[in-house]
């Protein structure tokens, strides 16, 4: 039986905290939130601040594309993939102008039955991003250490 232990991704963008990108409990494997920031720290995926830092607009498809590579790196780090994911709770920060673009790039990573959803709009999230993914994914067919 696993034990609990923390994961802590180098491909994937720093925690903004003091917490792992993920913690495995048994055969699940619970993500911290995570967001369209860059592994290397460099700038937020398709942000434009202004000079006081608010957000002057942003692309939501790059950050979306940001969020799976960070959410895939994640996961490879725990030895599984997107396709052990069975639960994401989406946070997005304007649902109405956003929805269907996220809708559109998530058939991209799930081209068939992907894992449960819910999206909910947030007013905002703790950095200057348009989205953040919580993940539950099944350790069941990952390689014990």
């Amino acid at each position: 039986m696993r034990r609990k232990r923390s994961i802590f991704a180098s491909g994937a963008a720093p925690p903004v905290g003091a917490y792992p990108h993920a913690i495995e409990v048994g055969n699940l494997l619970f993500l911290s939130g995570i967001g369209p920031r860059a592994p290397d720290g460099g700038p937020l995926a398709g942000v434009t601040l202004g000079a006081d830092d608010s957000v002057l607009g942003y692309d939501i498809e790059m950050q979306c594309h940001a969020v799976f590579r960070n959410v895939r790196a994640v996961l490879e780090s725990a030895g599984v993939s997107l396709g052990d994911l069975v639960d994401v709770t989406v946070f997005l920060t304007d649902i109405e102008r956003d929805f269907k673009t996220f809708n559109r790039v998530w058939g991209e990573y799930f081209p068939q039955e992907g894992p449960c959803r819910t999206t909910v709009e947030v007013t905002r999230l703790p950095t200057p991003i348009a989205i953040e993914l919580k993940c539950i994914a099944s350790l069941a067919g990952a390689t014990a250490d």
